[in-house]
């Protein structure tokens, strides 16, 4: 639950930041959202998360 939350802040961060620099339209912006809520709600939801959940272990246990 913690990953997922940082990763749609971090994410939302990123959107915003993209909007403000013209990087990203808001047309561009819609459709990703539309993508992302349409993944969560396929098969492939499951599949997702575990691959997140297995990075943030894998980030997590590097040390410096």
């Amino acid at each position: 639950m913690v990953i997922s939350i940082s990763a749609v802040l971090l994410l939302l961060i990123l959107a915003v930041l993209f909007l403000r620099n013209s990087g990203l339209k808001i047309s561009h912006a819609i459709v990703c959202g539309l993508l992302g809520f349409t993944l969560a709600g396929s098969s492939l939801a499951p599949t997702i998360s575990e691959g997140i959940a297995a990075t943030a272990d894998v980030v997590g246990s590097v040390r410096p």
